[in-house]
């Protein structure tokens, strides 16, 4: 769609600064690494990422938006033969696929070889805004054809994909951002939303806190199937965050690309 690109680079970069400076002004928790060192492997690794999406348009032309485009032109898809409109069909297409992230998140814990994949986000071990940017480009790679694949069953619109994606990336930032909310706007906000602090207990050491609060947007997909955890058992100032082995490698680029083919 025309704009497309401009319009989520936007809203990414606004809310990444956003965001950034909040943490700066009000930290949640003090740091254990240097952000400087942080940020550069963390943004070298969402570079890679985008490296490999645009290495993955030349083998599948459609990606997720381009999908959505075919699907209607073809009419393939469920909601592409009812009319529901077009407000109920975005709300519809947004907790599907929400509940599609969530489900997918829970997976990478329980299978191997996804974990492996997956543990490089988990390896950093001061969570913060470029932390939602933290993944390996092969797990992109694989997320990004669940989307594929969802996209042609459901048929959604192009735009409530766009939408989607907005709100995912965003939502992303927001509950990895290492700032401190007032209690009760956090009490508030996580009746819907995935909160920092909520989140947060999902990057703990301990097994049963980084198994729980897989939602990356709404809240609502770990209440209803029991994975919801409020608060870290040691609290959020004195919990430990990221993998039970690791030290500081996690910060260096070529140690977390290579993270996932170690024995550990």
């Amino acid at each position: 769609m025309q704009n497309e690109t401009l319009i989520r680079l936007s809203v990414f970069a606004g809310l990444f600064a956003l965001f950034a400076v909040i943490e700066a002004l009000a930290p949640r928790r003090s740091r254990t690494q240097p952000r400087s060192t942080r940020w550069v492997t963390n943004w070298t690794i969402t570079i890679l990422n985008t490296v490999t999406m645009r290495l993955m348009a030349f083998a599948l032309p459609l990606l997720a938006v381009g999908a959505a485009m075919d699907a209607g032109a073809n009419g393939w898809g469920l909601l592409n033969r009812v009319d529901l409109g077009v407000v109920v069909e975005t709300v519809l297409v947004i907790l599907i696929f929400d509940f599609a992230i969530w489900a997918q998140h829970l997976v990478t814990h329980k299978v191997p070889i996804l974990w492996r994949l997956h543990r490089v986000h988990h390896a950093d071990r001061d969570i913060d805004v470029t932390t939602a940017i933290r993944f390996h480009p092969v797990e992109i790679a694989l997320s990004m054809l669940l989307k594929i694949g969802l996209v042609y069953l459901i048929g959604p619109s192009a735009l409530a994909i766009i939408l989607f994606e907005i709100i995912l990336n965003g939502t992303a930032m927001f509950n990895h951002a290492n700032m401190r909310l007032p209690i009760r706007l956090d009490a508030m906000l996580r009746q819907v939303l995935v909160t920092p602090d909520m989140h947060r207990v999902h990057h703990s050491v301990k097994r049963r806190e980084h198994d729980s609060n897989y939602g990356f947007s709404l809240s609502i997909w770990d209440r209803m199937f029991g994975t919801y955890i409020a608060q870290p058992e040691a609290g959020h100032d004195d919990m430990t965050i990221g993998l039970q082995w690791q030290d500081d490698r996690p910060s260096k680029l070529g140690w977390s690309l290579w993270l996932p083919f170690r024995r550990k």
